[in-house]
């Protein structure tokens, strides 16, 4: 059995494009899945799409954090932007969902916000660090429930090795390509076997695969084989959440 896995990402269609894969592949082995979207509010257009996504992915209903996208206003009016939001309170309301949920696994956002950079990608990382350490810490936001402790924390990311189609086609789109050095990498999983899976789940986001500049559109563009050899492989970084046991004299990797 594969363990629990919890992603948490910043717009619908992270999810698919970023993990679809090794979602697919948890849920086909039976383990539980789900996923806490940062932005875009459960009334939004993009809501019904991220949960058909899911249900493509077999990852249940949308867990919608509901703040504002720092680049569309129409993701959650009235709201404030993830970007400018209390740190403690976005941390305290994703620390509920990992209590609930209590996952083995958590994945989410690198450091660097994913390729593009989007502010809100980096928000994500920074708030998922905190909730990750403070759901297992009784004495942080005990309203959120009784504590629970990921064994462990994943960044999504991509190596420079690893970019390949991927860079001409977002820098031909305007976008910034930010890779993280291959050392950085230290789990790549090959997904090909849940790839029309994780197709699927992308092409819900139907908003997205219409558009110019969204990747979900560029990649529907793209020749067949092209687009299977970006999504095939799914990189990650572990981030281990928690403490863990070594040399109690010295701090050690």
């Amino acid at each position: 059995m594969l363990p629990s896995l919890l992603a948490v990402f910043a717009h619908p269609d992270d999810e698919s494009l970023l993990a679809g894969g090794v979602l697919a592949q948890h849920a086909a082995a039976g383990a539980r899945t789900a996923v806490v979207t940062a932005t875009w509010a459960p009334d939004s257009r993009r809501a019904p799409e991220l949960a058909d996504a899911l249900a493509v992915l077999g990852a249940g209903t949308p867990r919608l954090l509901g703040y504002n996208d720092a680049r569309n206003p129409e993701a959650a009016p009235g709201r404030p932007r993830l970007v400018d939001a209390s740190l403690d309170e976005a941390v305290g309301h994703l620390v509920a969902h990992l209590r609930d949920f209590k996952p083995d696994v958590v994945i989410g956002h690198d450091a660097v916000g994913q390729l593009t950079g989007h502010p809100d990608h980096v928000r994500t990382h920074q708030i998922t660090l905190l909730a990750v350490e403070a759901a297992g810490l009784a004495h942080l936001h005990p309203e959120a429930g009784l504590p629970w402790q990921p064994a462990a924390l994943y960044a999504a990311t991509h190596p420079e090795s690893g970019v390949g189609l991927l860079g001409p086609l977002l820098e031909g789109a305007g976008k910034a390509v930010l890779a993280v050095p291959d050392s950085y990498v230290t789990t790549s999983v090959d997904v090909t076997s849940w790839a029309d899976v994780k197709w699927r789940a992308i092409l819900a986001h139907r908003g997205e695969v219409a558009g110019e500049r969204p990747l979900p559109g560029i990649l529907a563009r793209l020749p067949e084989a092209d687009r299977n050899q970006i999504i095939q492989t799914e990189h990650f970084t572990r981030l281990t959440p928690g403490p863990t046991k070594g040399n109690p004299a010295q701090l050690s990797v």
